[in-house]
Parts: structure tokens; C-alpha cells; sequence
């Protein structure tokens, strides 16, 4: 059986036009046998793609061949096949969406935090005057995160500033120790954080994916999987123990299982197990349930007497559990 790999990457670099490089760039790619999500913008590039251990290779060789990238780094996992449906390279105005005015926006090629290693986090998180700061959104957060994290419980990225604003109280005068999925967001955001006058900010160099794969570390401090934006959902980090953090939306209970409200208008990620994804018909709430483009419905081609009994079914036991 042919073996696969996955690659995630980025780099902060000048890229003077983000549209004719995403073209070129999408061709490469298909004519590899690549599947992936690649953004280009004028500050650099982030993707994540997957495919045979020969067309990942040529890819890391072209990509350091080009004098921009000669130092960019992969993190590369084995995978049984693809992780993507298809290929897509799009230009796009910034790499994390935060869109900041002129006056607050940050070049990280300039201004970043201080680069942690894995061991040197691992150490630091165990300090007293520490507080570990998730740059991840709220659904990122709840499959898994760092032992004793703050949890901004953001929806978008560019939410996080007006957080920090509110919240300065939980953060000022201690080491602010920053977070995300491959290192992204932190490298900007710990930049943005500084201009803002916090002075000792840090980040986990290669993110938690790199954390994961520390020989030394081996994930520890981590509790739950991590979130990645490909069709896997979610990969392992803690080497050393697994502790579930993940709830049931509706019961819950310990679930690390990822699903889409079947409402395509709702489309809300939620934790669920495979018996409530059927009692609930994949809805994430009785207007998603009962909506006329409910997909579980349409999939499992559901009669309207099952539809109604299983309606009565969660009415029933809602009107037990507020008697209770």
C-alpha cells in the first residue's frame, strides 16, 4: 500500500504578488498529485497538503529551492491517504485573519514574542507567575489544550484583540505564554500583544503540533487531541497519558467526536457521540432539527412519522429533566 504524508507549514515572507504565485503555485501542486489548502498573501504563506511520500518530497524540494523558503520548516505526519478532497491555493490580504487598522497591524518579521522550545514551555508552564494564553478558537479549544490554559472562547481569530482589551486584568503583570495549532497565530498576535504594552510575552515555537512530536516532552501537559483544519479533525499530542477533555454537546458526556449541525445555514461544530448524532438527527437544536434542509434527514431518508417521533422522543425527556 502506497504510503501518504501530511505536510503543515508557513512562513512570514515577502510575497510581491500573492495572485500570480497562487496560480503558478496551484499548478505545481496539481501536477504533483497534491490535495491541500494553501493561503498566499503579500506577508508570506500557510498550508497544509497531503499526498504520496514522492510528491510531499518534491514539494519540501521545490519549496526550499526557492531562496525565500530555504529555511522553511515542515511538520510532516504519516498518513494512510489523503487528507484533502481537493487542491486549493488562494491569495488572500493577510495569513490569520485579524484586520487590524494601519496604526495596530504588526509585521512579525519585525516584532514577535520570544521563541519558546518544547522543553523550555514544558518548564515554563509549570511556573507560578505564568499564564497560559489559547489563541484558538472556541471549538479548537474544548477538543483539547494545554493544562490550566486560559480559554479566550473566541469564534474567530479576529475577535481575540477586543478580548484582550476587556480582560487585561487576567494577563497583566505576569509571563504571558502564547499558543496555537503550528505557530501562526502566535508569531503575529504575541507581536500585536507587545505593541500593546505587555512586555514579557512568549510563544511555543512550532506550536502544538511540534510540541507533540518533542522526543523529550512528548506532548506532556497536554490533555485532549488537537484540532486540524483537514479531514483527520483532530490528532494526538499527549504521548504519555490521554486525558479526555471534550464534552457531549447534549449529554455531556467525555466525546472527542467532531460533527456539523446538519442545518448547512447552521453548520455549527459540536462534540457528539454516534448515538446522539441519531437521536438528535444532527441537529444542534430543535430549530436545526426541524428545518427544511436538515441534512441527517435527507441522508438517512427519514419518514415525517419517524422525524415526529423522535421529536417526542427528546421533548419527553427535556420535560422529565426540568421536573427532576
Amino acid at each position: 500500500m502506497e504510503k501518504y504524508r501530511v505536510l503543515l507549514y508557513y512562513k512570514y515572507v515577502d510575497i510581491e504578488d500573492p495572485e500570480i504565485f497562487a496560480k503558478e503555485h496551484l499548478a505545481f501542486c496539481k501536477d504533483a498529485g497534491l490535495k491541500g489548502r494553501i493561503l498566499v498573501a503579500k506577508e508570506g504563506i500557510n498550508g497544509t497538503v497531503s499526498g504520496t511520500v514522492e510528491a510531499t518530497t518534491k514539494y519540501m524540494e521545490m519549496m526550499h529551492n526557492d531562496p525565500r523558503f530555504a529555511d522553511l520548516v515542515f511538520k510532516v505526519d504519516e498518513s494512510d491517504g489523503h487528507a484533502f478532497k481537493k487542491m486549493h491555493v488562494r491569495p488572500r490580504k493577510e495569513l490569520v485573519t485579524l484586520r487590524l487598522d494601519e496604526e495596530e497591524n504588526v509585521d512579525p518579521k519585525e516584532l514577535t514574542g520570544e521563541f519558546l522550545s518544547p522543553k523550555e514551555w514544558y518548564e515554563a508552564m509549570q511556573r507560578d507567575d505564568v499564564v497560559i494564553f489559547d489563541t484558538r478558537n472556541d471549538y479548537e479549544y474544548e477538543l483539547g489544550h494545554f493544562r490550566g490554559a486560559l480559554n479566550p472562547d473566541i469564534d474567530n481569530f479576529r475577535d481575540l484583540p477586543e478580548w484582550v482589551q476587556k480582560n487585561k486584568h487576567l494577563i497583566e503583570g505576569k509571563k504571558i505564554l502564547m499558543y496555537c495549532t503550528g505557530g501562526i497565530r502566535c508569531e503575529k498576535f504575541t507581536g500585536w500583544m507587545i505593541k500593546q504594552g505587555f512586555e514579557d510575552v512568549a510563544q511555543l515555537h512550532g506550536g502544538i503540533v511540534t510540541y507533540g512530536k518533542d522526543p523529550e516532552v512528548q506532548g506532556e501537559l497536554w490533555d485532549g487531541q488537537c484540532y486540524v483544519f483537514d479531514e483527520r479533525i483532530s490528532v494526538p499530542i499527549n504521548r504519555k497519558e490521554h486525558v479526555v477533555v471534550g464534552k457531549d454537546f447534549f449529554d455531556g458526556k467525555p466525546c472527542e467526536r467532531y460533527v456539523n449541525c446538519a442545518n448547512p445555514e447552521c453548520n455549527r461544530q459540536i462534540l457528539c457521540s454516534e448515538e446522539n448524532e441519531h437521536k438528535y438527527m444532527r441537529g444542534c437544536s430543535h430549530e436545526c432539527r426541524v428545518h427544511p434542509r436538515n441534512l441527517y434527514i435527507k441522508e438517512h431518508n427519514l419518514s415525517q412519522e419517524e422525524i415526529q417521533h423522535r421529536l417526542d422522543v427528546i421533548a419527553k425527556e427535556n420535560q422529565v429533566a426540568q421536573e427532576a
